[in-house]
C-alpha cells in the first residue's frame, strides 16, 4: 500500500522511477546522488519506498535515546558506538563497525551519502566501498536526475577488489545524472575527469 501510495505521489510530481533492484537482494551498500538540495531526500526516499527497498543509515547512538530515538529508528537509523570496548584500546573505524553490522543485520540496506554535504566536493569519501568489499556485498547507486524526473535505483556494482577499476564505474555512472543544482555537485575527480565524461 505505502508502495504504491509513493509511485503515485511522485507521479503526481511529474516524476518516474528507475527500478533495477534485484528481486532477492538483501544486503547492499547504497549510494544516494547527487545530493545539492533539500528536495534530494524526497525524491530518493519516495523512489526507494516505491520499490520496496527499506533502507538504513548510521548515527551516533547518543540519538538512539529518548527523545529521539523513536523517531531516528521509524527513519531507519542504525547507532553506531565508536568508544573503545575496553580501556586502551584504539577506537574502531566506522568501517569496522558498519561492516559489523552486516554480520547481525541479514536484511540490510546501508544508505550513504558520500558527498558528505550539499556543496561541491571533487573528493567524496570512500569508505563506502571498503564497507562492500569487507562485508561481501554489492553497491547499489540510487540517484535523482530532475532532467529527466527520475529516481531510484539505476545500478548495481558488484565489487572485483579492484578498486580504481570499481571507482571509476561508479563515477561514470554519476557523470551522467543532473542535479537541481548543477553548479554544486561534482563526481571524485581522482577517478574520473569530468571533461572526458
Amino acid at each position: 500500500m505505502f508502495e504504491k501510495l509513493a509511485e503515485q505521489s511522485l507521479a503526481l510530481m511529474g516524476w518516474k522511477t528507475d527500478n533495477q533492484w534485484p528481486e532477492h537482494l538483501d544486503q547492499c551498500v547504497m549510494i544516494a546522488a547527487p545530493h545539492t538540495s533539500n528536495w534530494d531526500a524526497l525524491y530518493a526516499r519516495l523512489a526507494l519506498k516505491a520499490l520496496g527497498v527499506n533502507v538504513r543509515l548510521t548515527i551516533k547512538d547518543s540519538y538512539m535515546k529518548l527523545p529521539f530515538g523513536p523517531f531516528v529508528r521509524a527513519m531507519g537509523g542504525i547507532g553506531i558506538n565508536r568508544r573503545p570496548k575496553n580501556e586502551g584500546e584504539a577506537r574502531p573505524s566506522m568501517v569496522e563497525l558498519m561492516t559489523d553490522l552486516f554480520k547481525t543485520h541479514p536484511k540490510l540496506v546501508m544508505l550513504v551519502t558520500p558527498e558528505g554535504t550539499r556543496s561541491k566536493q571533487e573528493q567524496w569519501k570512500t569508505g563506502f566501498y571498503h564497507v562492500a568489499v569487507k562485508a561481501g556485498v554489492p553497491i547499489a547507486l540510487a540517484y535523482m536526475d530532475y532532467e529527466k524526473k527520475e529516481a531510484g535505483v539505476g545500478k548495481i556494482v558488484y565489487p572485483t577488489g579492484n578498486y580504481e577499476q570499481d571507482m571509476q564505474e561508479i563515477m561514470q555512472f554519476y557523470a551522467e545524472i543532473q542535479p537541481k543544482f548543477p553548479e554544486k555537485f561534482s563526481v571524485d575527480t581522482r577517478y574520473l575527469n569530468q571533461q572526458d565524461a
